[in-house]
């Protein structure tokens, strides 16, 4: 019988950690784990993406929605390089990924040896709470055992760097001796709270109010019932910072919707007004999109110590898990004394969904983007998982998108990197092959590396028990969330030796690697489009041809500042025809709520 190699062994330990995919590019720096793979029967199983980014990527979708252990494998030097990206956007989202990667051989270290990286240093920073290589076979399975729990437990990247000759050394267990460090399996489960005198504290602040605003952040998705009691009990408006967009129904009549500059007129207007806020779950970084300093008192619960206290002076932190500590505050709480306030978050909220309602119907040349989200919108399955790439295409994602239920959906929330919609639903489908999948991303992001993913798509689709994977891509050939940038924060126009995209026919590509594709030039289309790619028996790609004219207006913006965007137009695109037309001024004021100006807002009076 062959000796158990060091490789062979990490394999067996992945598997009694129950993980079941590792997202992964070869290379001969883990040419010892590739032949264990073969040795293992494929299991866990090696995915193989186009690129190592593309890899760390699917282990982030896969984390996200399965709440599982992401891991991603990939050679050293180049490979480990490349993952780094992917693993960055774990780390700033809080996602549990495992990274495992190989090195040259021992005897090589320090020899300026070809491929030779200091991969400790490397990884030092986005693999911060553990980063271990490992030297002899009696480290494991110690390393890895940590590695896996480390990155449950503070939900976060870890790194396991495993030398090409170790791989392939016999594996021998750590002995009961002296410097020797045994292992076990497992992570339990607990949900810390804090303590009650924290807890009354909250209480009385909450109380206190009578304008309350909650912002919930994807650390409140297991809270779901329990924030709607909070909401009913103080009669409070709800924001979702966008991490946390699933975590509770767009349907109810007082969730405003996204916050900050992908978000919604209602939330901001929530922050603007109100006289307490409580934050749930959520490390939402623009504090420009909070109340004003010294206007409301405030209130945080987060799990993570670490994350408590940022973003807005708050008056009591509360550190726990947010379904067991609202569950111990809720029995503090009194109920508002008048709804006036409710009722004012419910009428600005019905009333946004009637502006998008009117922004989707606008005319584009040829297709209004906001119409692509509006109407999927409708056609949602009830049990679909989305994800938005970073770009314009996260605008109408946030705004337009209705999510409820066993909705789920995700995006790059803090390193906001463009990249990863579709290896995101790539990740999901490993994750939950049962339900459908869609990712509405930009055409700049589908040439960066989408394209190349769907071939990841094209050899694994058939193993999903629901086929539906639906790359939706809005091609205005024009990076046209950077565009909108110049325009509005530095009044420039478009650069197009920056900015200006190539046409590419990505429903042809599509149906040349064996998926389904359709490209889509008429309004009238739009519909129907959705409908064939939700019908269809394998993946399917929509290149919707839209008018990079439409602004992705930020909820706090003026006419003014709209005007100053459309104008910077005409100075230096005069040549684009999709882009100058007649009226834009009044389209664009169409879009806004009402078509108000910045005097007929709230809180003009005092420039906010």
């Amino acid at each position: 019988m062959a000796s158990k190699k060091v490789s062979d062994y990490v394999l067996e330990r992945l598997r009694e950690w129950e993980v079941e995919h590792v997202f992964a590019y070869p290379g001969d720096g883990i040419n010892g784990l590739l032949a264990a793979w073969g040795r293992a029967d494929n299991h866990p199983q090696f995915v193989q993406a186009r690129h190592e980014e593309m890899a760390a990527f699917e282990a982030v979708g896969y984390a996200k929605f399965s709440g599982k252990v992401g891991v991603c494998a990939a050679t050293s030097g180049p490979g480990a390089i490349h993952l780094l990206n992917g693993l960055y956007d774990a780390k700033l989202d809080h996602v549990p990924v495992v990274a495992i990667v190989g090195q040259t051989n021992r005897s090589a270290m320090g020899g300026s040896y070809q491929q030779e990286v200091d991969l400790v240093s490397l990884y030092k920073d986005v693999a911060s709470d553990f980063c271990e290589m490992v030297t002899v076979p009696e480290q494991l399975p110690n390393v890895l055992d940590r590695a896996m729990r480390t990155a449950m437990a503070r939900r976060s990247v870890t790194a396991v760097i495993i030398p090409a000759d170790v791989q392939e050394l016999d594996y021998s267990p750590p002995e009961h001796a002296f410097k020797m460090v045994p292992s076990s399996l497992g992570m339990a489960h607990y949900a810390p709270v804090s303590a009650e005198a924290d807890i009354e504290r909250a209480a009385e602040v909450l109380n206190a109010g009578s304008k309350v605003a909650v912002l919930i952040g994807q650390g409140a998705r297991g809270a779901r019932q329990e924030v709607m009691e909070v909401a009913e009990r103080l009669g409070a408006g709800v924001a979702k910072a966008l991490l946390g967009k699933d975590a509770l129904d767009d349907d109810l009549p007082y969730v405003t919707g996204s916050i900050g500059l992908l978000g919604t007129r209602p939330s901001y207007e929530l922050m603007m007004e109100c006289d307490t806020l409580l934050v749930i779950g959520s490390s939402f970084p623009y504090t420009q999109f909070m109340p004003e300093f010294g206007q409301a008192r405030a209130v945080q619960i987060d799990i993570d110590p670490h994350m408590v206290g940022l973003r807005y002076p708050f008056e009591v932190n509360l550190v726990g898990d947010a379904r067991e500590t609202l569950r111990r505050l809720l029995p503090r709480l009194e109920a508002a004394k008048d709804n006036a306030w409710r009722k004012k978050v419910e009428k600005d909220t019905a009333r946004w969904w009637e502006v998008m309602q009117r922004r989707a119907a606008v005319d584009a040349e040829p297709i209004n983007p906001e119409y692509v989200a509006h109407a999927l919108n409708e056609l949602l399955p009830e049990d679909v998982i989305l994800a938005a790439d970073s770009g314009s295409a996260a605008n109408w994602y946030a705004r337009h998108l209705r999510l409820r239920g066993q909705m789920r959906g995700s995006l790059s929330g803090t390193l906001a990197t463009m990249g990863p919609g579709v290896p995101y639903v790539i990740g999901a489908k490993f994750a939950h092959g049962d339900r459908p999948a869609i990712a509405l991303v930009g055409d700049g992001a589908m040439q960066m590396n989408g394209m190349a993913e769907l071939i990841t798509v094209a050899k694994y689709w058939e193993q999903w028990e629901d086929p539906r994977l639906i790359v939706a891509v809005l091609n205005n050939q024009d990076l046209n969330q950077v565009t909108w940038e110049m325009r509005a924060m530095s009044g420039a126009p478009q650069f197009l030796p920056s900015q200006s995209l190539p046409d590419v026919a990505y429903a042809d590509f599509a149906r040349s690697v064996g998926l389904n594709g359709m490209r889509v030039e008429k309004p009238g289309d739009v519909q129907a489009a959705w409908q064939a790619a939700l019908a269809s028996d394998r993946p399917f790609v929509l290149d919707f041809v839209t008018d990079p004219a439409v602004p992705p207006i930020p909820p706090h913006a003026s006419l003014d500042q709209i005007e100053a965007a459309a104008t910077s137009i005409l100075k230096g695109d005069s040549d684009r025809a999709g882009m100058v037309r007649q009226g834009f001024k009044a389209k664009v004021q169409e879009m806004l709520p009402g078509g108000r100006s910045r005097a007929d807002r709230p809180g003009a009076e005092d420039g906010k």
